[in-house]
């Protein structure tokens, strides 16, 4: 708000102060619905980030396992370079998944990141009743 737009509600009288509460009221409560609409998605997006991100983790260490299962092969045919060569696919593999996994889980935890719309709402509470932390003009 401007000086001015301060200056002139100073000046009001009380009567068109209280007429104007309930579009007041009004407008906080589309403001805290759409605060809430917008968390809705943002957690939607970042659920189906993380999930997309954990199922490809999950192909990868499905492909880390049969990997493993052709090292043990490889391994007692006694090839070595067969056998060295199995073994650092599958610790690629492993490596895909791990980072895959991380980037999934930091989607997940990126979900409790935005603010919450009910402390908001409970704040505005406290500021009707004078209580906490608010701006007075």
């Amino acid at each position: 708000m401007t000086d001015r737009t301060v200056n002139d509600k100073n000046r009001e009288p009380l009567a068109a102060l209280v007429g104007s509460v309930p579009a007041l009221v009004s407008n906080l409560i589309k403001a805290e619905i759409d605060q809430v609409k917008t968390k809705a998605a943002h957690l939607g997006s970042y659920a189906g980030k993380g999930a997309v991100f954990v199922v490809l983790a999950l192909i990868f260490l499905f492909f880390a396992i049969g990997t493993l299962v052709a090292v043990a092969i490889l391994a007692l045919s006694l090839v070595l370079p067969a056998w060295l060569s199995a073994l650092i696919v599958f610790v690629l593999f492993l490596l895909i998944a791990v980072v895959l996994a991380l980037i999934g889980l930091r989607f997940f935890k990126k979900m409790n990141a935005d603010p919450n719309p009910i402390e908001s709402l409970k704040k505005d509470i406290r500021a009707v009743k004078g209580e906490g932390e608010y701006d007075r003009y």
